[in-house]
């Protein structure tokens, strides 16, 4: 007599399986997410806080020549006025005679997604406002 295996080798996934595994990638997903774009904001914040040091390093330089600050970034050897960064998420101004105040405004997609730094500044004397967008 002869005996047949009845017992099939299934391979793959059966549908539960991989249900389980989408909602586990959608739960991992929803908790990684918000930390990548606030990872993502901090780096474009960088190139904003380097430009307004940038512009105060070049006001200061402009006051040891002329004795007064200006409000025109051409002459501070800028291109444009403002001044946008190479990323083109933040605009740079700065005004200016006896003081001065840089201010870096969030452009396009950066003002939506750092909404807490939508604009920072140093002045003459150093201070950087707002305290939390320095660190």
């Amino acid at each position: 007599m002869m005996r047949v295996n009845l017992m099939k080798i299934v391979k793959g996934f059966s549908l539960i399986e991989l249900m389980i595994v989408v909602a586990i990638m959608g739960i991992l997903a929803a908790v990684v997410y918000p930390s990548y774009t606030d990872y993502v904001a901090k780096g474009a914040r960088a190139d904003g806080l380097a430009s307004l040091l940038r512009v105060a390093n070049l006001q200061e330089q402009f006051y040891l020549d002329n004795r007064q600050y200006t409000s025109d970034m051409t002459l501070l050897g800028l291109g444009a006025d403002p001044f946008v960064t190479s990323n083109g998420l933040y605009s740079v101004d700065s005004t200016g005679a006896t003081g001065f105040i840089a201010v870096a405004t969030a452009l396009g997609v950066q003002a939506s997604r750092d909404s807490a730094c939508i604009t920072m500044q140093v002045n003459d004397i150093g201070e950087k406002t707002p305290a939390e967008c320095w660190k």
